[in-house]
């Protein structure tokens, strides 16, 4: 896997990443899957009316968070008018208002919004990642571009590993994508856990990884009703209890 990364990082740093952020600056650069590097730079040329002053990100999205986090947050992908837009996780759309808002109320964000990078916006040992860095048609990346973004992930997670103690993950994609790359470092059960809202397991280490799953901020989970703010302040803050942070 260190070789899958260096090739990732070959055209910008010539080595593998040493700290997360010459992780997320490496990251930015990446163009290995075409659909998707065609599909960021049209949706930032073409914009949508609401946002046509605005010049969009179009690249990879880093992660967002300190480098010594004790929890990590992981979504799907970047939106197209959200994150592409802004440059930051969860960033300029309404899902990220649900996530902030929530976190916020935790005392795990400074601010309830998240509006666009320079805000203001800062998170207490909380970092928010996705396994796919660049936002996807539909919102579905393939198989193949899960996979080609997977070493990224496992660099994240393993400059994360001194801090570590506890995972969130927003979505069955996200849960199903992360799991071999927490079994590279934590024992994962087998069969592997299903994904469920509330679920919590515990992968044996050094230390230990608790293991969270929520239904992802998506409109179509908040506006239904499947997901209130109650249910994510639920499963954020047990997450935050057992990572030290509550």
């Amino acid at each position: 896997m260190i070789a899958n990364l260096a090739e990732h990082t070959d055209t910008v740093t010539r080595r593998k990443p040493r700290t997360l952020a010459e992780l997320d600056t490496a990251v930015t650069g990446c163009r290995r899957c075409p659909r998707l590097v065609a599909w960021r730079e049209e949706v930032a040329a073409t914009k949508r009316a609401a946002f046509a002053d605005w010049t969009y990100w179009g690249r990879p999205v880093p992660g967002f968070g300190p480098a010594d986090a004790s929890l990590a947050i992981v979504g799907l992908a970047p939106a197209a008018h959200g994150a592409n837009r802004t440059g930051r996780m969860f960033t300029g759309d309404r899902s990220g208002d649900f996530l902030y808002q929530a976190l916020h109320d935790l005392g795990l964000a400074s601010q309830p919004t998240s509006t666009h990078i320079g805000d203001g916006l800062e998170l207490k040992g909380v970092r928010i990642t996705a396994p796919v860095k660049c936002a996807p048609p539909a919102n579905k990346p393939l198989p193949s571009e899960r996979d080609n973004c997977r070493p990224w992930l496992v660099g994240e997670f393993e400059l994360l590993l001194p801090t570590l103690r506890a995972v969130v993950v927003l979505g069955a994609f996200g849960w199903q994508a992360l799991l071999p790359v927490l079994a590279q470092t934590w024992t994962v059960p087998k069969p592997a856990p299903k994904f469920g809202h509330g679920a919590h397991i515990v992968l044996p280490g050094s230390p230990d990884l608790h293991l969270f799953g929520s239904f992802h901020v998506s409109q179509q989970n908040t506006f239904t009703g499947r997901l209130t703010p109650a249910m994510l302040r639920d499963v954020l803050g047990r997450a935050a209890a057992v990572a030290g942070l509550l």
